[in-house]
């Protein structure tokens, strides 16, 4: 299409400006950390120090901002449009879909805060006496503010972005491409590749993060279980297996497993929840799940602009190594999970993605948090076990295990722990690995993956950033790095933000333009479209419709309009798996979004409830830019054609009429949709 600013069609290759830039960033960061360990551990303290002082207020503010946008757009008139087409349906189950958003954003990460995090919070409070009621009270509330939905507010921004401009507009699958309806064909220059380089080396600190608070938990696993030395020589080594099986996943395809291996992992961790439900004090911990989930939604607001501003210094350090960190954390996360949500989730409509991507992730979380983090406060309180709470403070990755064994089958549980840990760690680096060689590609199409060298190149990338890290100072050194390096990408969001905004008034004018009322469109006597309506035409009669009636009718149309100065082209092609040729008519204008009127035949099953011998029938369905419309114009009259033609044409001009009064008249790249999935055409 002409108004796609998109490079035509090519073979995979690297996009050279992005690759380098991010690899030079990369590896002079690992060139100093690796050089000057001490030195490095230091940057990083007095670096997340001045962010959390100077920047914290502003990561507050800008959490919340993100995810007051999702939730407005997703209530909005808007909020029913496609993530893809119009004619797109959801590839995955809602069972699939849920399992896989809970892989995607958490993972891992759970098994090492689950009894740590609340514990912290009831031992070391902000502006509370430590161990007492009212921390006790507080904890998880304060734990789900960190895990719950400020977090995935930012996950689904970056996904329905990527998503709806990816596979509703044909734009590259890049961050970039959310800043067209701002930059238009500038995205393709230098400012888009400083948002792709800037998103890159985001994701890779952020992915890094996870993996390095990952393997501190694993060697402490192997420690447990089998005695193995918790060292930083393990440590590396741990790293390095991973790296070995994350290449080897990410080579032989992330996807074709991915939905089995949430759906595994997901089992069995609430096999493992629901044990620890009933083992414990069961009617007491579901009191308290409804305690924390009220008092947190309750108390949302406030705790989401707390600076502790009066609280002291202890308080301001303490909102800069959780509060600040984990909106950090999330920042430096949206990228990769953005990408991956939108893999998933193309087909479902804005509305549906943001309740969805926000509500199931967060009932999951808190059953979670609040089950594990009260019994292991229970445990600290009430039973006299100092030592676990002591290590939360102090070794958080070993909580999980002592909390685990004081409960019975400690062989079986701590099992379970270390085998969802080792499948979450895998899946998140290999599909790290695999979002950042598509950030760095130039594909053919988006719908296809980066060249596997690509990918093992940023496998091996992940795991050396991460030994960097835990060289110059474990744990502390991830939070500094993390924070840090999302900073810059916040402005980023921003953009995305502004450029959903424009793009979405477009699509609402859009909507508003197809009311506008024409001349009928099939026309006819009535008796001929009821003939129409009970049509079950087979090949031969949609092939004599698109001879005699649609080809004819849309050269007509465009030899018309080229009469009158406008530039119409008629474009025919014969698709795989389709029974008879496609035909797209096409009007571009300068500066303004092209019209186009595309039929494309589908093989339906025919209906039972008509009297016809023949299993299947074709349809000639029309679709144009935004996707199909459920049109059928199998057995029109060549004026009749031509009427749905010039009906829809006055819509769109109508419709540019619309935007060129609110000044948003420059053209999105359109979306020419494929036919429904063959799913849906048996």
């Amino acid at each position: 299409m002409s108004d796609n600013p998109a490079i035509p069609a090519h073979k995979d290759r690297i996009n050279r400006i992005v690759f380098h830039g991010s690899v030079i960033g990369i590896l002079v960061f690992l060139i100093l950390t690796m050089t000057f360990t001490q030195e490095a551990g230091a940057f990083f303290d007095a670096g997340l120090a001045w962010v959390s002082d100077t920047f914290g207020w502003y990561y507050m503010l800008a959490a919340v901002a993100y995810l007051v946008f999702v939730i407005v757009i997703g209530c909005s008139r808007v909020g029913r449009i496609r993530l893809g087409p119009d004619h797109a349906r959801p590839e995955f189950s809602l069972l699939s879909w849920a399992s896989m958003l809970f892989a995607a954003g958490i993972g891992i990460d759970l098994l090492f805060f689950c009894v740590a995090e609340p514990l912290s919070h009831y031992m070391t409070p902000p502006d509370m006496a430590p161990e007492s009621a009212a921390a006790m009270r507080a904890a998880v509330p304060q734990t789900f503010l960190h895990w719950g939905l400020t977090g995935w507010g930012m996950y689904v921004l970056m996904g329905m972005a990527l998503a709806y401009f990816s596979y509703r507009h044909r734009l590259p699958l890049a961050i970039r491409s959310a800043l067209y309806p701002l930059l238009g064909k500038r995205i393709h220059g230098p400012i888009g590749n400083a948002v792709d380089i800037t998103a890159v080396i985001s994701t890779v600190f952020g992915i890094a993060t996870s993996l390095g608070i990952g393997v501190m938990q694993l060697n402490y696993g192997l420690t447990f279980m089998f005695g193995v030395p918790e060292s930083l020589t393990t440590q590396v080594v741990l790293i390095v297996l991973v790296v070995i099986l994350a290449t080897i996943s990410v080579v032989t395809g992330v996807e074709k497993g991915i939905r089995r291996l949430s759906e595994f992992n997901m089992g069995l961790a609430l096999l493992l929840l629901l044990f620890v439900l009933f083992q414990g004090d069961t009617l007491h911990l579901l009191d308290a799940l409804v305690l924390n989930a009220g008092d947190y939604l309750s108390g949302f607001v406030g705790m989401s602009f707390d600076t502790y501003a009066f609280a002291g210094e202890d308080a301001q350090q303490w909102k800069g190594w959780w509060t600040i960190f984990f909106w950090g954390w999330w920042i430096a996360w949206t990228p990769f999970v953005g990408l991956f949500l939108a893999r998933i989730s193309r087909g479902r409509t804005i509305r549906e993605f943001a309740i969805g991507a926000l509500l199931i992730p967060l009932g999951f979380m808190m059953a979670w948090m609040s089950i594990f983090g009260n019994s292991g406060i229970e445990m600290v309180a009430n039973q006299g076990l100092a030592e676990l709470g002591q290590q939360a403070l102090n070794t958080p990755q070993t909580t999980i295990y002592t909390f685990l064994e004081q409960y019975p089958y400690i062989g079986i549980t701590a099992s379970v722990v270390t085998v969802l840990g080792i499948v979450f760690f895998v899946t998140s680096a290999d599909s790290g690995a695999l979002v950042l060689a598509n950030f760095t590609s130039i594909l053919a199409d988006v719908n296809h993956d980066a060249p596997v060298r690509l990918r093992i190149f940023w496998s091996v990338t992940i795991g050396l950033v991460t030994v960097a890290l835990l060289m110059a100072g474990g744990l502390s050194a991830l939070q500094s790095a993390v924070v840090i390096t999302a900073l810059p990408f916040s402005l980023v969001i921003f953009a995305i933000m502004a450029g959903m905004t424009r793009a979405l008034k477009l699509e609402s004018t859009k909507a508003d333009a197809r009311h506008y009322v024409t001349g009928g469109a099939a026309g006819g006597e009535w008796r001929e479209r009821l003939d129409r309506a009970l049509d079950t035409s087979n090949r031969a009669g949609a092939a004599a419709t698109i001879e005699h009636a649609i080809r004819p009718a849309l050269q007509q149309f465009a030899e018309e309009l080229g009469a009158r100065g406008q530039r119409a082209t008629i474009d025919e092609a014969v698709l795989e798996g389709e029974p008879l040729p496609s035909l797209t008519l096409q009007v571009d204008f300068d500066d303004a979004a092209s019209f186009v009127y595309r039929v494309r035949a589908r093989r339906l099953r025919t209906p039972s409830f008509l009297p016809v011998d023949d299993d299947y029938y074709v349809r000639l369905d029309v679709y144009l830019a935004e996707g199909g419309t459920d049109k059928d114009v199998n057995g029109y009259t060549r004026g009749q054609v031509i009427g749905d033609v010039l009906a829809e044409y006055e819509r769109h001009l109508h419709f540019l009429v619309l935007a060129g009064e609110d000044g948003k008249a420059q053209a999105m790249p359109g979306f020419v949709g494929e036919p429904p999935e063959a799913a849906s055409q048996t």
